[in-house]
């Protein structure tokens, strides 16, 4: 029981950084580059990493404006990321729930 719940939990989101921003971008529909930056207090470059790892996995989709004169990068969890990230939680419940059976 075990190894089935412990393979379905998805290496994209092994990372705390990485599972931090799609509970972000899962909760909300579109958050902009400073504050994920600020609310996970991290720097541009670790930031940068995590974001272009879930990118890289479709999990997560970009976003570049202008607001007036200025850029604005924006991020959104994409139906994959959403669907990959809820069975990533569904798997982590069952573990934790397993776990507290032997309590």
């Amino acid at each position: 029981m075990v190894k089935e719940l412990v393979t379905k939990l998805n290496p994209a989101f092994d990372h705390r950084n990485r599972l931090g921003l799609m509970c972000m971008l899962a909760t909300n529909e579109r958050v902009e580059y400073n504050t994920l930056k600020d609310l996970l207090d991290l720097t541009d470059g670790n930031l940068a990493t995590h974001l272009r790892a879930l990118e890289s996995v479709e999990f997560i989709a970009v976003h570049k404006n202008f607001v007036g004169r200025k850029p604005q990068t924006t991020y959104e969890a994409t139906e994959k990321g959403r669907m990959a990230f809820q069975e990533h939680l569904d798997a982590l419940e069952a573990l934790v729930h397993l776990g507290r059976e032997f309590d």
